[in-house]
């Protein structure tokens, strides 16, 4: 998923230093960023409050949204670096194609789980024909310095393990959660949950107490440990949780996203990941010339181009402002 605002604001994410040590209810509310020609997407991550969950650095929610009459989820070749894609949906489809030759259709309750590492290209859209509606999450999660540079690859899992209780079905979408674990490839400890509750559940989720977690909303009338999340909202839930309480006052789908604080600092700008001015400068300069990221085969279009940086230098800001 890229970012298509034209005037990205850059900063720096990660540190343990904005970290919240013990448990809070911090709800966040989206900024609406148009994506494409026809679908508007809620982006929780980055946040003016709060900049990553564990490595999960960015979070898009968009629809339920008609696509009947319209072209859907169309976005042009795009590049990544320094961080891995995942694509999750609850309605509809979503073609990935990639410079590595990746051509796949995801559907919902499948994981689509790009690593960009050193350098990847992608264009997003929905098929022809597609289905009416389109629903579902882009999130991307921060490689560490350790596997940044690793070679590009995509994976797609078509089946998922649960984890369930009376009226809670948990797809494990990334990381490990009660002992189950996703067949995603991971580089940090981090977990991603699809968490489906039934009308009237209440129910406690078992947590690691050193991450931090947060729960975004997909669908439903839900509380969060006794906060009440509309959908399309973020609840920030800090760290030093062993449990999480869940009720449902109707059926509900949530996203459990946690893990690890990371402990690296990170400059993100547009698409990329990186830790240095120089290295996005010279990025961008890569992805303008095609010295580096590779072609996208079958899109029907031009490659998207990158914005312009801004005049003055990239400076750090932290998880939290």
């Amino acid at each position: 998923m890229s970012n298509l605002d034209r005037a990205p604001v850059p900063g720096v994410c990660g540190g343990r230093g904005f970290v919240v040590a013990e448990p809070v209810r911090e709800l966040l509310s989206p900024r609406r960023v148009r994506l494409g020609e026809s679908t508007e997407v809620r982006r929780l991550l980055p946040n003016l409050g709060r900049r990553m969950i564990g490595a999960w650095a960015f979070v898009d929610h968009y629809g339920p949204d008609d696509i009947a009459d319209e072209p859907g989820m169309q976005v042009p070749p795009h590049p990544h670096m320094g961080l891995q894609t995942v694509s999750w949906l609850h309605e509809g489809e979503v073609l990935h194609r990639d410079s590595t030759g990746s051509l796949q259709t995801i559907r919902p309750k499948e994981l689509g789980l790009m690593t960009s590492g050193r350098a990847i290209s992608h264009s997003e859209e929905s098929p022809r024909p597609h289905a009416r509606l389109l629903h579902g999450a882009q999130l991307w999660v921060a490689l560490p310095d350790a596997h940044r540079h690793t070679e590009p690859r995509f994976e797609h899992h078509p089946e998922l393990p649960t984890v369930t209780a009376p009226g809670l079905t948990a797809t494990v979408i990334l990381g490990g959660l009660d002992g189950t674990a996703s067949p995603g490839t991971t580089y940090t400890p981090i977990v991603g949950a699809d968490l489906a509750l039934t009308h009237g559940a209440d129910v406690r989720l078992p947590l690691e107490p050193d991450f931090e977690y947060g729960v975004l909303a997909m669908s439903g009338e839900v509380q969060v440990d006794g906060v009440p999340v509309l959908p399309g909202s973020l609840l920030y839930l800090g760290c030093g949780r062993a449990e999480l309480p869940l009720r449902a006052k109707s059926d509900a789908d949530l996203m459990l996203l946690g893990g690890e604080p990371f402990e690296e600092e990170l400059l993100m700008w547009w698409n990329l990941i990186g830790r240095t001015q120089e290295e996005i400068e010279q990025a961008r300069e890569e992805w303008m010339t095609g010295s580096r990221f590779g072609a996208v085969k079958g899109y029907d279009g031009d490659p998207l181009p990158a914005p312009e940086l801004p005049p003055a230098p990239l400076k750090p800001r932290g998880r939290a402002r």
